[in-house]
């Protein structure tokens, strides 16, 4: 894989924030996985104390669409080094090489972060318990609803719109906005 280049999929954060150099961007589509707030976090948009969420890949009889990055062959270790220690800082997410549909019709197998269902930052939430949690907590990244709002905007300006963060990104700014007690 490495030899050849690496492509990395992004459903999340990756989208509008990578960091790391690719060679291709390309809207891909992941079958049997849905992006989802099902992970608390500790680090990044939150702390021990007052978790936040984010999103991960959770197997669902769905399909998830993001972006696919191509990364250069004299760049794939070290940008799988980084991968690594931005996406595995604790053991929530599992890496996994996936296969995705590029929107050119090509096909490629991507590195990809799902959550495992066994550790104990999975969580499934209503859209208003997610709401209420994403609206307050922020972490060593930022505000979680930074995280939200970009995710929702970039995924969008792309003609990805997700209808869930979409809905979240209104009842947070509704909560924020104090106009709906909680």
């Amino acid at each position: 894989m490495h030899r050849n280049g690496l492509w990395v999929f992004g459903y999340g954060s990756l989208v509008w924030q990578p960091e790391f150099e690719f060679q291709e961007r390309n809207i891909a589509r992941l079958e049997g996985y849905a992006r989802s707030f099902c992970m608390r976090s500790i680090h990044h948009r939150g702390t021990v104390e007052n978790p936040g969420l984010v999103l991960a890949l959770d197997e669902a009889e769905s399909h998830c669409d993001g972006v696919a990055f191509f990364v250069a062959p004299d760049r794939a270790q070290s940008t799988l080094d980084a991968l690594r220690e931005r996406e595995l800082i604790s053991s929530a997410y599992l890496e996994a090489v996936l296969p995705v549909s590029l929107r050119d019709g090509r096909r490629a197998e991507a590195v990809s972060y799902v959550i495992d269902r066994d550790h104990d930052q999975y969580c499934h939430l209503s859209l208003e318990e997610q709401a209420k949690i994403i609206a307050e907590a922020v972490g060593g990244r930022g505000p979680n609803t930074d995280y939200l709002y970009n995710t929702a905007s970039h995924l969008k300006e792309l003609g990805l719109e997700d209808p869930d963060l979409t809905w979240l990104s209104n009842r947070v700014a509704e909560i924020k906005a104090g106009s709906v007690v909680l």
